[in-house]
Formats: C-alpha cells, structure tokens, sequence
C-alpha cells in the first residue's frame, strides 16, 4: 500500500496549505479568528482529507474522502477572493494559489491518487 506522502495529489495539496499559511501571515490582527483561521483551516481539511481517504479500504470510501477535499478546496477558493477584495493579499498572490486550486481540483476530481 502507498503512502500518502507518495500520492501527487496530496504533496500539492500540502504544498498549497503551506502556501497559504505563509500568505496569511501578513493578515491583520483582528483576522487571525476570522479569515485567517477559516481559511488556514479550509485548506488544511484539503491534504487532511485525502491522507485519511487514501487509508480507506474500498474506493468508495476514498472517493468520499476526495469529494470532501474538493468541497474545501471551494470554500478555499472563496476565501482566497474575500481576501484578496479585502486587499488583504495582491491579486497576484491570490493568482499563484487559484491555479494551485484549480490543478488539485481537477484531481480530486478525477479520482486519482
């Protein structure tokens, strides 16, 4: 059985969460049990989800596990665009991890491990 640390689709899904971390530490103070933890625990769920779903014995389960990483990656996604109208964050930050959401998204998708 493969680690999940093996699986692409979970090293870009940690990839992504330090990403984010990193962005929103430049968040304001008054954020941090805001946006800042909601968002930092969106994309968390993501790699979270998909490490637990690679664990499951049926694909079924995994699947399960994937469509709610995917649901995070969404939610992700609209924080990243509060963030970024807030002016929180450059568009052009904000940009870099769009594309990064939109690769995962495919393959979480697409079932793939």
């Amino acid at each position: 059985m493969q680690r999940f640390t093996e699986l692409k689709v979970w090293q870009r899904g940690h990839a992504l969460v330090l990403k984010v971390c990193k962005l929103t530490t430049g968040f304001p103070l008054v954020e941090r049990y805001g946006l800042t933890s909601q968002l930092r625990r969106a994309v968390l769920s993501v790699p979270t989800n998909i490490a637990e779903g690679s664990k499951r014995v049926s694909n079924q389960d995994y699947a399960r596990f994937l469509k709610v990483a995917e649901a995070s990656l969404a939610e992700t996604e609209y924080l990243l665009l509060v963030s970024r109208d807030l002016e929180y964050v450059t568009p052009a930050a904000v940009n870099v991890c769009f594309s990064d959401v939109a690769e995962l998204a495919c393959s979480t998708g697409s079932g793939k491990k």
